[in-house]
């Protein structure tokens, strides 16, 4: 998962890039990265960090020009502690060509080899977006081969892409003096849409709150496969570059990872989480009577929407019962001591008195390893409730997601291989209510019916592009990204609230 951006206009973008990279701060913290195009030269700045953080005003100062791209970095393949994998990515041939994307391949290893033995090419990280930037170069060389680039071409390179790469991917790129092009998998798992600004600007971006709130107009969402190619005057080409597009956004987008106030593929993430809550609730009557809850509290942040529906619906009180302490981020490490880890006691702290002598439903958006959520637990028992009932927006996280989102492997997954009594044993609450998979599916899906399905993979083990095995999936687990201790945490409870990033 990471935020990704692309402009064009007749004046100097680089405030504008980013404010929009702030809007999207939510879909990675690990690094941040902004290049812009002035005459045929590229200028970029990348660093680990967050946007406030990488660039300074010396920084903003030395990346001029009208048109540029950047992206908020959160790792999932590669090495999250390497400078060099921050993006954007840069080759020098065909053109000059930079790129950001916001997705997961997983046929990155078999690409890479046949970048150096076929295409002969050279990758210098471990990032598959790098891949992709060399895939898509030789195939833009092809199309060219030594001629003006036209927008057919790009679009000739694109179909070649669809052809030949495998995963998630949505993708921005600069080629030098001639454009910006973005495009979609086949399956559009990763979201991606466009707008104008009333000077003309067209932006194109993950999220539509990353238009609106940088004053563009949303226009439309880039369609699974297309391309859209827009030339720096502002003209704008679009073709369908794939065989078979189907939409199957990812349903994590909705549960989890995007903002509330934006609208992906034409489903208000809002709305969606509302909905998830109600079917929800229906799913805490058959399990908990509600005259035996007292309060409905939520763990901040996403889950505020289900539970306030949930709680309406039920008609049980909401409360909330957890601050969540904002500005936590790496431990500080004098030299010479050891790592402390942090706990979930430093990053949520309990309103004591909207737990005490209380039967409590906890709400949160969902459940990956469990152990958040059994410490969380622990701290309402701490706080004086007399039950603690732990309800989720979503289904049982079973499955590993290969697409883009840090999943981690089978046997880290509290729910995979248990039955919800085992899940509930091990997190220690008093009753385990989780959201069914085809409730889940129909309370998203309901808000745009012109949607194919979703990939759901991590909660059905249904993967979309249909080349995942177990074996595949073991493979892609070597290249995961891990923590290390005293490394940046960015587990969720250590996120800025995505309604305020």
């Amino acid at each position: 998962m990471c935020g990704i951006v692309g402009v064009v206009s007749t004046t100097p973008v680089n405030q504008l890039i980013y404010d929009a990279l702030l809007l999207l701060q939510h879909r990675g913290q690990d690094a941040a990265g902004i290049v812009t195009q002035q005459e045929r030269k590229f200028f970029m700045h990348k660093a680990k960090g967050m946007v406030r953080d990488v660039f300074r005003t010396r920084n903003m100062r030395a990346l001029p020009g009208t048109v540029g791209l950047g992206q908020v970095r959160y790792p999932t393949a590669g090495n999250a502690y390497s400078e060099e994998e921050a993006q954007p990515f840069y080759v020098n041939a065909p053109f000059g060509i930079v790129l950001v994307h916001n997705g997961n391949l997983t046929n990155a290893q078999a690409l890479r080899s046949e970048l150096f033995l076929t295409d002969h090419r050279h990758t210098n990280t471990e990032s598959d977006s790098e891949v992709l930037l060399n895939v898509f170069a030789h195939e833009l060389e092809r199309a060219t081969r030594g001629v003006p680039l036209q927008p057919d071409d790009v679009f000739a390179a694109v179909r070649a892409v669809h052809k030949r790469i495998k995963g998630s991917y949505a993708v921005i790129a600069l080629i030098a003096g001639h454009g910006l092009l973005a495009f979609r998998d086949p399956h559009g798992i990763r979201p991606l849409c466009m707008g104008r600004g009333a000077d003309g600007t067209v932006m194109v971006g993950s999220e539509s709150v990353a238009l609106e709130g940088t004053s563009h107009q949303f226009e439309r969402n880039i369609a699974p496969g297309e391309a859209v190619f827009v030339t720096l005057d502002g003209t704008v080409h679009s073709q369908q570059c794939a065989e078979a597009p189907k939409l199957h956004p990812c349903i994590f987008e909705f549960v989890y990872l995007a903002r509330p106030d934006s609208v992906l593929d034409g489903i208000s993430v809002y709305q969606a989480r509302l909905n998830l809550g109600e079917t929800l609730a229906k799913r805490v009557v058959s399990t908990v009577p509600p005259n035996e809850i007292d309060v409905v509290i939520p763990i901040p942040e996403s889950s505020r929407p289900s539970a306030t529906q949930l709680a309406h619906l039920l008609g049980i009180p909401y409360r909330e019962g957890f601050v969540k302490n904002r500005y936590v981020g790496r431990t500080f490490i004098m030299p010479g001591q050891g790592v402390r880890k942090k706990s979930v006691r430093q990053k949520l702290n309990v309103i004591g008195s909207e737990f005490k002598g209380r039967n409590v439903l906890l709400v949160d958006d969902s459940i990956v390893r469990g152990t958040t959520s059994r410490e969380i637990v622990q701290m309402a028992r701490d706080a004086g409730a007399r039950k603690v009932y732990l309800a989720s927006a979503a289904p049982p996280v079973r499955y590993p997601n290969v697409y883009g989102i840090d999943m981690p492997t089978s046997s880290e997954l509290v729910a995979h291989g248990r039955t919800v009594e085992e899940v509930r044993q091990a997190i220690g609450c008093d009753a385990l209510i989780y959201q069914d998979v085809e409730a889940m599916k129909k309370a998203v899906g309901s808000l745009n019916p012109l949607l194919d399905g979703f990939d759901a993979s991590c909660f059905d083990g249904v993967y979309v592009t249909g080349d995942i095995t177990a074996e595949e999936i073991a493979r892609l687990n070597e290249g995961r990204v891990g923590k290390e201790e005293g490394e940046a945490d960015t587990s969720r409870l250590t996120l800025p609230n995505a309604q305020e990033a």
